[in-house]
């Protein structure tokens, strides 16, 4: 069994009246890439400025590496590293100084061979004793990542670490991200492309006005919204006519000879589907399942209001009391 790199129950926090986080709960396996998606001001910052030791939560316990963040927060810093949004590079010194800099901060043995190994690893090394403020952003953005992975940590948080980048860059970060999961890293990303959480995460949350409104695989979540649908194309116009009649609610396609039926795309709903087609001695030549993509589930998520906390539906209640 897989064991958690982070565990947060209850978590809450509050700037005077506004609630910033409504008592969330998540935990995030080790070993794999977690994604949590929202709108600006969801909150996703402040989750992540807690988990990394950088602010305190009103209410709620967190485990980082299996450390509690208020009561162990030296153990949390050494088993974690962060990229923020910016990269956070030193632009007066070069590629590999910036490296040097943070192997000797963290008393790093084999400090020159393991830059070395980052500046090769992260394709730098031929830039190594440039000045990082002669860098590209993708460059930059490598270098930041390089920095963050001195002292061999846990677990790395990642705040929108492809911002700016071209599409070449961002595919390379994917790359490098893929390969430290592969190695043992947890991966926590926040990111403003929903087609690189689609590609990269194992598992996903939705964050919206400081509620959790969602949270699975990419694939669990796409089936969560309407509009997922079976398309069946059908060798002639009969075949068709036919298929409509006996598949309530299809939606047919004369010029494509296709058939749109909604589905929720589970394995149940498709072996009634292709019995009722049998039973009418039916064949379909194509026969594929649709989805909405994560755009589609981004948008219907965060669009709805968030429901209410416990004190907002006591509030209400106290009111209704007084109305009757």
């Amino acid at each position: 069994m897989t064991s958690s790199a982070i565990a947060v129950s209850g978590l809450r926090k509050a700037y005077g009246e506004k609630a910033v986080l409504a008592g969330i709960d998540f935990e995030v396996a080790a070993g794999t890439i977690f994604s949590m998606l929202g709108p600006n001001g969801a909150g996703k910052t402040t989750t992540v400025n807690i988990l990394t030791t950088l602010l305190t939560a009103d209410a709620g316990t967190v485990r980082v590496a299996g450390h509690d963040v208020a009561t162990e927060t030296k153990q949390v810093r050494s088993a974690i590293g962060v990229t923020g949004q910016f990269a956070a590079v030193d632009d007066l010194l070069s590629g590999r100084e910036n490296l040097q800099l943070m192997a000797d901060l963290k008393r790093v043995r084999s400090g020159d061979q393991l830059v070395n190994g980052l500046l090769e690893r992260f394709e730098l090394a031929e830039s190594a004793d440039k000045l990082a403020s002669t860098y590209s952003g993708g460059m930059r953005r490598k270098l930041d990542l390089a920095m963050t992975l001195v002292g061999s940590p846990k677990i790395i948080f990642l705040d929108e670490p492809t911002t700016g980048l071209d599409p070449r860059s961002r595919r390379t970060m994917w790359t490098i991200v893929r390969e430290l999961v592969a190695d043992g890293t947890t991966i926590f990303l926040t990111t403003q492309y929903l087609e690189e959480a689609d590609q990269l995460a194992d598992q996903i949350v939705v964050l919206n006005q400081g509620h959790l409104v969602a949270q699975g695989t990419a694939e669990e979540l796409k089936r969560q919204i309407p509009g997922t649908h079976v398309r069946l194309r059908f060798a002639d116009v009969h075949e068709l006519d036919t298929a409509a009649r006996v598949l309530p609610g299809a939606a047919k396609d004369e010029e494509e000879l296709a058939l749109r039926v909604p589905s929720d795309g589970q394995s149940r709903s498709l072996r009634a589907l292709l019995d009722r087609l049998d039973e009418h001695t039916l064949n379909a030549q194509e026969f594929s399942v649709h989805t909405p993509d994560l755009d589609d589930v981004f948008l219907a998520l965060t669009e709805r209001p968030a429901p209410a906390t416990s004190a907002e539906n006591t509030e209400h209640a106290k009111k209704e009391a007084v109305a009757r």
